[in-house]
């Protein structure tokens, strides 16, 4: 198996990367080279938004690949990029977008991938639904996609924290060891999806050749939905100290910050469209999971 994997030097690229090498695969990855690339894969340096660039490093290499993942495609220009310049060298390419094309105010509990209102704001979410948009409209004609709607992506590689104000934090486990409280818009009772980063590249892999999986997009979780507060509390108890939670009143803070938004919500989603596939759906449970984040960002030196 042979793959190209676009962005292969970030978080969930860097997965990606790993396990198909621990698979056996040849791993190709294209990046603008400005970080180092995992040991064993094969590099290429293009600008993922430079068309001409992009097709003239993969004539030089002149391979084609089973499948085409990418995981930085947040716009629709660069879905016509990717659709122009990959169906060329590839049938397949499975891509990476976000829970956060889901409208908040038209969300269901569980939310299937038939969502009733998207984003349309020109933010984040909004840009990544017109990105879907791009794959869709073309329906296959150059070539298969798949697309996975992922929410909170946690694991090595990256940092910690999954709401607003909390989220992504360098210093978190260091907080939560002073005993400094976790300030949590409406206590925290939001319902999250988290899925482990392994997890996800694994049902990306496990998609590749999977004719049921062509064309279609899937919302993807872990086996655990939670209340953000859960979240806290977990890492509180792995580090083996007691969580301190501030609550921040719901009453106009979305107002005061908009882009909170697909934050603000219950994000849970139904796995039953992906399972009907066949893939072996995400079983990392969550304190397992985020005991092994941990242990990661202990061993760097950033706890």
């Amino acid at each position: 198996m042979r793959v190209l994997v676009v962005g292969g030097s970030g978080f969930v690229s860097g997965w990606l990367c790993k396990t198909a090498l621990a698979r056996g695969y040849e791993v190709w990855a294209i990046t603008r080279g400005a970080r180092k690339m995992p040991e064993g894969v094969h590099g290429l340096i293009a600008d993922r938004n430079d068309e001409e660039q992009l097709r003239s490093a993969l004539e030089k290499v002149n391979l084609t690949f089973d499948a085409v993942l990418d995981c930085i495609c947040f716009n629709a220009n660069q879905a016509e990029i990717d659709l122009n310049v990959f169906s060329a060298v590839s049938k397949h390419l499975i891509v990476i977008s976000t829970d956060s094309v889901y409208h908040p105010s038209h969300k269901a509990v569980p939310q299937d991938e038939n969502g009733n209102g998207y984003m349309e704001d020109g933010g984040y979410g909004a840009l990544k639904r017109e990105m879907e948009l791009a794959f869709v409209q073309d329906a296959g004609k150059r070539m298969a996609y798949t697309i996975f709607r992922p929410g909170h992506i946690f694991g090595a590689g990256s940092y910690l924290g999954c709401f607003p104000e909390q989220s992504r934090q360098p210093d978190l486990l260091q907080q939560i060891r002073e005993g400094k409280p976790m300030r949590l818009v409406g206590g925290g009772e939001y319902l999250i999806h988290p899925i482990y980063a392994e997890d996800l590249v694994k049902v990306m892999l496990d998609s590749i050749g999977n004719p049921k999986t062509y064309n279609q997009i899937f919302c993807i979780g872990g086996p655990d939905v939670i209340r953000n507060r859960d979240y806290y509390e977990a890492i509180a108890n792995i580090l083996g100290v007691e969580i301190q939670i501030e609550t921040i009143e719901e009453d106009g803070y979305l107002e005061k910050y908009p882009q909170y938004s697909g934050h603000l919500c219950h994000r849970a989603y139904t796995l039953e469209k992906l399972a009907k596939t066949g893939i072996a759906l995400p079983d990392t449970r969550l304190y397992e999971g985020l005991r092994k984040h941990i242990e990661a960002l202990t061993a760097e030196g950033k706890s």
